[in-house]
């Protein structure tokens, strides 16, 4: 068990609560920087009011060795610094109770953990591609490497999904409770999603555990909202300055945050609600507002900002025609896509999202955002391209922010300098305009897509023309020129 503080966080804010007190009832799946100012913080505060016994045991199944060992050795200790416009909050996190990597303690103590009796929930941030399912149908992808090394040892998973169906596997094999498995990625329905993967891949080794899964086990859908850059040298040095000693395991993040979580639990859950956070019956028109309106802007900045010369979000803000085309994407392109229930401002929300992105403190790189595109367009700009293709309305937007994205995987900036491409699909990306050059002969290729765009986008004349000439003044006169013909 942990100890009630370490010599590191002294000049802060103690727990209230007792550490000594927690049990593991939660593990999570991806101890990464959105995780620790998010769900973990809410845990942390959800704690300091109720006096609970929910602790969270972190797990990182894919690299992170280090950082958990960092963890480990601050007594699962860290800190998170909440970076307003003119001020910064750090906030000492007491929730974790320990710590697992397959790595550095086995696969098996991996799956032991999770077969304890008192885990009532695994949660998950593993990113759109953990999920291994195929973005076009939102089943289970087969041919995805790991599941298919998942499904010749079942017993002995590698993916988050292998894990999650063998634990359940053993927990009813041992008569015990299943629990409830709550995704809080940054995916429409996530719950859902995670759902058809998790029973696709069950029906795949052992029909009558996928009956028994189908049957028991819940998978409520959540949406989540915080700008939590990845953390940089900068970051770090930064907190280890307020604290008065380093955290590697610290983070930085915007004070504003956001947990909309679909009351459906099958073993019992925390009291988040305490915390801020707000349990519903139905989360999806919440998640379709921010997808749309948050990460869709968040990506056609990221893109077209990133083309532009501009490192951070913040950076693009500074651009009076960066700013209008995001709000005027927000409210024209997106809010009307949506049906949102009786009372919600989608105008506020615009504003209080280009404040959000406005907030120099916060270092959120363009890069980053724009990181594993495929995975994100069809959630953030499908369902509105589709809507306003069935209404004949105004996309010009979307088109512009799906050519900003087929620009800068092209690879090359505006510059000539090399773009590093972190994406599942970067190959076929780099095949495609091998083929082509970075010509507009490449766009009808990626728009053939499949898993981006479905089969039904590219049978569009009119998109493929508007998409194609968005694409071509970007090419001709550049990102910045490109934005502020919109």
């Amino acid at each position: 068990m942990t100890t009630l503080s370490t010599d590191r966080f002294t000049q802060l804010p103690q727990p209230t609560y007792s550490r000594s007190q927690l049990k593991s009832r939660i593990v999570h799946l991806g101890f990464g920087a959105f995780h620790r100012a998010h769900q973990a913080l809410f845990t942390n505060e959800m704690l300091e009011k109720t006096g609970s016994d929910w602790g969270i045991c972190e797990i990182n199944l894919f690299g992170g060795e280090d950082l958990i060992t960092q963890l480990r050795a601050q007594d699962h200790l860290y800190t998170v610094a909440e970076k307003g416009a003119k001020s910064t909050e750090v906030k000492l996190i007491g929730a974790v109770t320990e710590s697992l990597h397959p790595a550095l303690d086995g696969k098996e103590a991996v799956l032991n953990k999770m077969v304890e009796e008192q885990v009532a929930i695994v949660s998950m941030t593993i990113t759109e591609k953990g999920y291994c399912a195929d973005p076009a149908t939102g089943r289970l992808d087969k041919t995805n490497a790991l599941i298919q090394q998942d499904l010749e040892t079942p017993h002995s998973p590698s993916s988050a999904i292998g894990y999650i169906v063998e634990a359940l596997r053993l927990r009813k094999q041992a008569g015990l409770k299943p629990f409830t498995v709550m995704s809080c990625d940054n995916v429409q329905e996530n719950g859902h999603v995670a759902r058809a993967a998790i029973l696709d891949f069950a029906y795949l080794i052992d029909t009558d555990l996928a009956g028994w899964i189908e049957a028991n086990v819940t998978f409520p859908c959540t949406m989540v909202d915080r700008i939590v850059p990845a953390a940089t040298p900068e970051t770090l040095k930064e907190i280890a300055h307020l604290v008065g000693h380093e955290d590697p395991c610290g983070i930085a993040c915007e004070p504003f945050r956001q947990w909309v979580i679909e009351d459906n639990f099958v073993n019992g859950r925390p009291a988040w609600n305490v915390a801020g956070a707000e349990f519903v019956t139905d989360v999806v028109p919440f998640e379709e507002m921010k997808l749309r309106m948050l990460n869709g802007s968040h990506s056609f900045l990221a893109y077209l900002g990133y083309l532009g010369g501009y490192e951070h979000i913040s950076d693009t803000m500074t651009n009076d025609n960066y700013r209008k085309a995001a709000l005027d994407m927000m409210l024209k392109a997106q809010a009307p896509t949506l049906s949102m229930p009786e009372g919600t401002d989608l105008t506020a929300y615009a504003k209080l999202l280009i404040e959000r992105f406005t907030n120099p403190s916060l270092k959120h790189q363009t890069w980053q955002i724009a990181m594993d595109g495929s995975q994100k367009i069809p959630q953030r700009m499908g369902g509105s391209l589709r809507f306003h293709l069935a209404n004949h309305s105004d996309y010009r937007w979307l088109a512009m922010g799906i050519a900003g994205w087929m620009r800068y995987i092209a690879g090359v900036d505006e510059k000539g300098q090399e773009i590093d491409v972190r994406d599942p699909m970067s190959d076929k990306f780099k095949a495609i305009f091998t083929q082509h050059g970075i010509e507009t002969g490449a766009v009808k290729e990626l728009l053939a897509i499949e898993s981006i765009f479905g089969t039904d986008l590219i049978q569009n004349e009119n998109f493929v023309k508007e998409v194609t000439k968005a694409f071509q003044l970007i090419l001709t006169k550049g990102a910045r020129a490109a934005v502020a013909s919109l």
